[in-house]
């Protein structure tokens, strides 16, 4: 082919790419949402010690955990509770394999595993854990308190509903349910503290 004809041919290949990719970009940006989101677009305040929704969700051992910023805030992209605690120990070590998880330790002494390795952590520390990494966390002085974010949110909020809906005296195999119907994944048991 010759240079000319070359550069003709090239020129109207990156014309019509652009032609199409102005056109799709307009379609799209004219396009009506189909699907009605809960996305909030206001700002909000939780007060300390309330949920967003005025909900009472507690877990075993009367430990609350209160939604401080809903799925239905982000469209599921971000969740954030608080967990305070007032007996020691956690849950099994479990694994999400589709979302992210980030502790922020308000109060107290914390065991956590990530993977193989454990760190305690205290009032200040953060912990970082990827998705599909087997962890769990466990509390060691008599009261605890941390936030937590799911990103994305997933069915973490209906899980901590289902979880404080069990009754104290749930068999080991209604936990793995709640567990697992909730898109997680139990590997092994809860962390032995002293």
């Amino acid at each position: 082919m010759q240079r000319r004809k070359f550069l003709s041919v090239s020129t109207v290949a990156v014309s019509t790419v652009a032609s199409t990719l102005s056109a799709t970009a307009s379609v799209a940006m004219a396009a009506p949402k189909s699907a009605k989101t809960e996305r909030t677009n206001k700002g909000f305040v939780v007060k300390s010690g309330q949920n967003r929704f005025g909900e009472k969700t507690q877990l075993i051992g009367h430990n609350p955990v209160d939604i401080k910023v809903s799925t239905k805030d982000t469209d599921g992209a971000l969740s954030i509770s608080e967990y305070t605690g007032y007996t020691k120990g956690g849950p099994p070590l479990h694994i999400h394999p589709a979302q992210d998880e980030v502790f922020i330790i308000l109060e107290g002494e914390h065991l956590f595993q990530l993977g193989d390795t454990q760190y305690r952590l205290t009032t200040g520390d953060t912990i970082f854990i990827p998705r599909n990494t087997p962890h769990a966390p466990a509390q060691l002085s008599d009261k605890g308190k941390y936030l937590f974010f799911f990103t994305p949110s997933g069915k973490m909020e209906d899980f901590f509903r289902s979880l404080g809906a069990l009754p104290a005296q749930a068999s080991p195999q209604e936990f793995v349910k709640v567990f697992t119907d909730h898109d997680m994944k139990v590997v092994g048991p809860p962390l032995k503290i002293d």
